[in-house]
C-alpha cells in the first residue's frame, strides 16, 4: 500500500511502492462538479507532532465537508456582470462563456486580530443555549465556480464582517456568497487563503453581524463534550446542530500530501460542514470542521472521525491573512520525494539517498532537478531519510539556498535550489 506524507512545507513525501503495487488509497478533495448547462441565448447576463495519522491503507481521507452543489444551482443563480460574458458562433448555435476566474480583493492591514477568550469556570450551557448563542454567527457560503458551486459554512469573527471558513470552500471560486441566519446576504470579498492550513478569511459589508466567542483549544481535553454547527448538503439543512465529545487532540492528518494537526470529534460531520464551529460546552469556538475520514472499502463503514482545525492555529492563520493576506515564513524547495528501496539503490548504484518523483513548476527546484535524480547530500549532510532533508531546510528561510549532490544517471552534479516562500507557489 502506499502512504502519503508531507514532513512540514517544503517538501512533499512521495510514496514508495514496494512491487508490486496494489490499489492506491488516496487522499482526495470532492469530485469536479457537473459541467453547466449552457446558458439561454436570450438570457441577460448579470452582474472556500503529535498522535500520528489514522491508518490510511484502509481509509480515504477527504476534504468532503465542502460539498459541490448541483451545476443547475450555478445556473439559476444571478452572476456578476463583470464575470460572465457571452457570443455566439455565425449560426447562433455555440455560447462562449468568460470568467474573471479570482475573488475581489479586500483590503489587508487594517489591525483586526482574532481574540482566544479563556474557558470560564461556569457551569456548562445546555445544548439549547449553545445553539441560541452560537446559531447566529455561523452563516453559508455559496462559491461560484467556473462549473458549478461549492456550498459549505463560515463563522462571524467580528461584527464588522470578517468571517472564517475553509480555504477548500472557496478554491477556484470568482465570486462567494454570504447567507445570515437572519435571511441577509453579502457579496463577500476575500481577504486571504492558506492551503496549508485549509484556512480563508472573507469580508462582507456590514456592521451588525453578531461575532462568535473564540475559546483556546489549548485549554481542551479528551472527553469533553463538543457541538458542530453547520450546514450539511448546503442550503438543505443549514443550522445544523450534531453533539458528540473530543475523541483526540493534536491528531495528525495528512490529505493532498499535506499533514494538518487537528481536534478529532464524535459529532457528525458530512458534506457542506466545511467551515463551521466546533463549540464547547460554555459556547465558544475552539475549532472550524473541515474534514472527516470515510472508508474505500466497501465492507469497512466508519462512523464519527470527524476533524476541525484548533483556534490556536486558526489565530495566527487569521491574523497573518488580515494583515498581509499570506502567510510567511514557510520555506519550500519545491520538490516531491521519496525514500528508495534497496533495489532502486542497487539499480542507481547508491548507498543512500532519496528519489525526486516531482517538481513544482514555479518553484527553486523548476529546471534544477528533474524527475529520478536522487538527491544524496544537503549543505554537505548525507540523505538517508525524509528527516535528514528536512533537518537541513528548517534551519534556513526563502533566499536561502540547499546545495545538493545529485545522482542523474551515470553522473553525480552539484545543484544549488533557492528556497521560496510557500505561498509564491499556491498562487
Amino acid at each position: 500500500m502506499y502512504h502519503y506524507y508531507y514532513d512540514g512545507p517544503g517538501v512533499e513525501v512521495a510514496p514508495a511502492p514496494p512491487p508490486p503495487a496494489p490499489e492506491t488509497p488516496r487522499a482526495e478533495r470532492p469530485a469536479e462538479p457537473e459541467p453547466v448547462p449552457e446558458p439561454p441565448a436570450e438570457r441577460k447576463p448579470r452582474r472556500k507532532r503529535s498522535e500520528g495519522g489514522a491508518a490510511a491503507v484502509l481509509l480515504l481521507l477527504t476534504l468532503a465537508l465542502g460539498g459541490l452543489a448541483v451545476a443547475l444551482a450555478l445556473q439559476a443563480r444571478p452572476l456578476d456582470v463583470a464575470a460572465w460574458s457571452y457570443s455566439e458562433d455565425d449560426g447562433g448555435s455555440v455560447q462562449t462563456v468568460v470568467a474573471d476566474l479570482e475573488l475581489q480583493r479586500y483590503p489587508n492591514g487594517d489591525g483586526t486580530t482574532l481574540i482566544l477568550a479563556d474557558r470560564p469556570e461556569t457551569e456548562p450551557l445546555s445544548l439549547q443555549e449553545i445553539y441560541r448563542q452560537v446559531s447566529p454567527s455561523v452563516v453559508s457560503i455559496t462559491a461560484a465556480l467556473p462549473l458549478g458551486v461549492s456550498q459549505g459554512t463560515g463563522v462571524v469573527m467580528t461584527a464588522d464582517g470578517y468571517i472564517i471558513t475553509n480555504a477548500h470552500v472557496i478554491e477556484g471560486a470568482f465570486r462567494a456568497d454570504v447567507s445570515l441566519e437572519d435571511g441577509r446576504s453579502f457579496e463577500a470579498w476575500l481577504v486571504g487563503s492558506d492551503e496549508t492550513t485549509d484556512l480563508t478569511v472573507l469580508k462582507v459589508e456590514a456592521d451588525d453581524l453578531t461575532p462568535a466567542v473564540f475559546g483556546d483549544s489549548d485549554q481542551m481535553v479528551v472527553g469533553d463534550t463538543v457541538v458542530a454547527i453547520g450546514n450539511p448538503m448546503g442550503e438543505q439543512l443549514r443550522g445544523t446542530m450534531t453533539d458528540g465529545i473530543l475523541s483526540a487532540i493534536n491528531r495528525d492528518m495528512e490529505v493532498d500530501g499535506n499533514t494538518m494537526t487537528l481536534l478529532q470529534t464524535t459529532a457528525a460531520l458530512n458534506t457542506g460542514n466545511s467551515g463551521g464551529a466546533l463549540v464547547n460546552d460554555q459556547g465558544q469556538v475552539i475549532g472550524i470542521t473541515n474534514m472527516k475520514l470515510i472508508s474505500n472499502v466497501s465492507d469497512n463503514t466508519l462512523e464519527g472521525l470527524g476533524f476541525a482545525i484548533p483556534t490556536t492555529t486558526v489565530k495566527p492563520v487569521v491574523d497573518a491573512l488580515i494583515a498581509d493576506g499570506v502567510v510567511t515564513g514557510r520555506p519550500t524547495l519545491g520538490v516531491t520525494v521519496r525514500t528508495m528501496y534497496d533495489f532502486e539503490k542497487t539499480e542507481y548504484g547508491v548507498d543512500h539517498g532519496l528519489l525526486v518523483v516531482s517538481i513544482t513548476a514555479g518553484s527553486g527546484a523548476d529546471g534544477k532537478l528533474e524527475e529520478g535524480d536522487v538527491l544524496l547530500t544537503a549543505n554537505g549532510a548525507d540523505l538517508h531519510t525524509i528527516d535528514d532533508l528536512m533537518a537541513v531546510r528548517d534551519g534556513l528561510q526563502a533566499g536561502d539556498a540547499i546545495d545538493f549532490a545529485v545522482r542523474r544517471g551515470e553522473d553525480t552534479l552539484t545543484v544549488a535550489v533557492e528556497l521560496m516562500e510557500q505561498y509564491q507557489l499556491e498562487g
